[in-house]
């Protein structure tokens, strides 16, 4: 079971990181680089609660920018939205594949220093998730046809194909071009959606042959 009081702790330490990056994006866009006690003052924290963030003022305002980009879920499923999962989380993985290739650079930059702040073990959020509301989102329409383990499990696999990570793959180990990674992304996040909705639909007309026979 887990602790309310660290869970508590663990959101709180999201919402500090965030509310740094939102700070320095917000001070990007009136033209300068802030320095760090800049960034700190605007997200109202201490200089020393900023350091233990980003141990870098060039990390912060590398992945700063990277808010502001990310694909907004009332754009990316349409008005009126496309209610079909599939199509949806097809949809909201291309709307990042394309916003990752755009900042391909500073994604790869975020990666590495977030692999230095892992090893350092420091105790705050390395990464911002910025995916998984995304993708539940995206889900939202299948919600009711999957149980809550199923419906995380899928969350979960689904992340392993959305962002940056899935970029080093299909270009550094596999040498493909965006193109071609996005037409496997393609194929592999349906065939997912559609793996745990075939399961959904088989576990409840086994539930419900089940009731039948116990004539309930």
């Amino acid at each position: 079971m887990s602790d309310p009081a660290e869970s508590g702790r663990r959101n709180q330490r999201t919402r500090t990181r965030k509310d740094l990056l939102a700070a320095a994006a917000r001070l990007l866009k009136q033209g300068a680089a802030p320095s760090m006690d800049e960034v700190a003052a605007e997200a109202m924290v201490s200089r020393a609660t900023a350091y233990r963030y980003f141990p870098s003022i060039e990390e912060l305002l590398v992945e700063a920018p990277l808010d502001g980009d990310f694909p907004d879920a009332g754009r990316v499923f349409g008005d009126p939205p496309v209610q079909d999962p599939l199509e949806r989380v097809d949809r909201a993985e291309a709307a990042l594949h394309e916003m990752t290739y755009r900042n391909a650079s500073q994604l790869r930059t975020m990666l590495a220093a977030s692999v230095d702040r892992r090893d350092r073990g420091e105790g705050v959020p390395v990464r911002q998730n910025r995916r998984t509301g995304l993708i539940e989102a995206a889900l939202e329409p299948a919600r009711d046809a999957l149980d809550h383990e199923s419906f995380s499990r899928l969350c979960a696999a689904l992340a392993v194909y959305f962002g940056p990570e899935s970029m080093v793959v299909f270009t550094d180990v596999l040498d493909m071009d965006e193109h071609a990674a996005r037409r496997v992304k393609s194929w592999a996040v349906r065939a997912l959606v559609n793996a745990a909705l075939t399961e959904g639909d088989s576990g409840a007309a086994r539930h419900d042959n089940s009731a039948m026979d116990r004539g309930v």
